[in-house]
């Protein structure tokens, strides 16, 4: 079962990249748990709910300059007692357009299967440059 969840994990993070560099709030939402949180890396806001999290994408995703993120899993970890598992990895922001790096660092995902899908309860990162 490890091996089918972190797959299945890997895919979920896959989609929610493509989301990200399509500015589909659409995916993104499917993607989030109703009432997750994430933890920016740079001055630890807290953003609550998936509301929250899609109307700060949604500005983000109509800036002038827009940076566009990639999380890259490292580890999968699943529990063997409850429908969640922990991803570790690293994330990058590069300006859209020129590739250029804006900023990278590390984060730590949270994910809950809901019915047949995982989504996305937690996230915290780590701005390391």
């Amino acid at each position: 079962m490890t091996k089918h969840v972190d797959l299945a994990i890997r895919m979920r993070r896959a989609a929610f990249n493509r989301a990200l560099a399509d500015a589909d709030l659409s995916s993104i939402g499917s993607l989030l748990a109703p009432h997750g949180i994430l933890v920016t890396g740079t001055d630890s806001a807290v953003l609550s709910g998936r509301k929250e999290q899609l109307q700060i994408w949604k500005r983000e995703f109509a800036a002038a300059e827009r940076t566009i993120y990639l999380r890259t899993p490292d580890t999968v970890v699943a529990s063997p007692v409850e429908p969640i598992a922990m991803e570790h990895g690293q994330w990058q922001g590069t300006r859209a357009g020129s590739g250029e790096s804006l900023a990278f660092g590390s984060y730590a995902a949270k994910w809950r299967k809901i019915g047949t899908e995982w989504v996305i309860e937690a996230e915290i990162y780590l701005t390391l440059a």
